[in-house]
């Protein structure tokens, strides 16, 4: 499942290739390659179509068990991101991992950069868990700081409560516009974690307490509008765009909703 390290770009040039019109090429880079590594940083964005960044700050490389945002060397690849046009920057900031360091998942590098590099998106991949309140004050005081789904979704199963805590916080404090909607692909088909979202109903007491409610429109932001935003998609226009396409044939939008 986890031999051979995290998918590179080159492996999802070929998907981004083969469906050009239903994938989003992300890319990525590591501080501690230092000053050499921004000139294969600046190569990849030049050689493939990168839209955006996934950075791992809990990592190991060579003994390191991860980095941080904020360090000096993270700045001066933030500030060629800026220079190279790229504006989302996904940010794995989740449970710790063994053997890595907690410091790394921690979200607090995220306050500094994205007050310092405010054109650039941070979105913050498992929203931290379980620093949860912590992501909370951070993004609401940042404008361009983002709460991403993966890790969280996933508890609207064995932990319907806890999901709603998580949501109604994030609605709260951040707002409906700001959450993006994540699968953990890697581990399972996301079919059953669409359906049950869709039918997912916050309980009266917190809908009370928190003064949100989890409607149609606002699921419809999460599980696409709020990223099709970020990364500039004319949602009905690109539906327009891809519907005779060879995935559209395989996969009807009819039939899709009648299951």
């Amino acid at each position: 499942w986890y031999k051979d390290g995290f998918n590179s770009h080159q492996q999802n040039n070929v998907l981004k290739q083969k469906y050009p019109d239903r994938f989003i090429l992300n890319g990525s880079f590591d501080p501690r390659d230092g000053e050499a590594g921004l000139d294969a940083y600046r190569q990849m964005c030049e050689e493939y179509p990168i839209q955006g960044l996934k950075l791992y700050t809990a990592e190991w490389k060579d003994g390191s068990k991860g980095w941080s945002l904020n360090d000096p060397m993270s700045y001066k690849y933030l500030a060629l991101t800026e220079e190279l046009g790229i504006k989302n920057v996904h940010v794995h900031k989740g449970p710790t991992v063994y053997p890595l360091s907690r410091d790394a998942f921690d979200v607090h590098d995220v306050d500094y950069a994205a007050t310092d590099f405010p054109n650039l998106n941070f979105i913050v991949e498992h929203v931290g868990l379980p620093r949860l309140e912590d992501f909370c004050w951070i993004a609401t005081q940042e404008h361009n700081v983002y709460a991403g789904l993966a890790v969280a979704m996933p508890f609207i199963h064995p932990r319907p409560r806890y999901f709603a805590e998580i949501i109604a916080n994030l609605l709260f404090w951040i707002g409906e516009d700001k959450i993006l909607f994540g699968s953990d692909y890697a581990i399972w088909t996301p079919k059953w974690l669409i359906d049950k979202f869709m039918a997912f109903v916050l309980p009266d007491d917190i809908k009370a307490e928190f003064g949100v409610d989890l409607t149609p429109e606002i699921k419809a932001k999460i599980l696409g509008g709020n990223a099709a935003a970020l990364y500039g998609i004319d949602v009905e226009a690109h539906k327009t765009k891809v519907t005779n396409d060879e995935i559209s044939a395989k996969f009807p939008v009819a039939e899709l909703q009648a299951h």
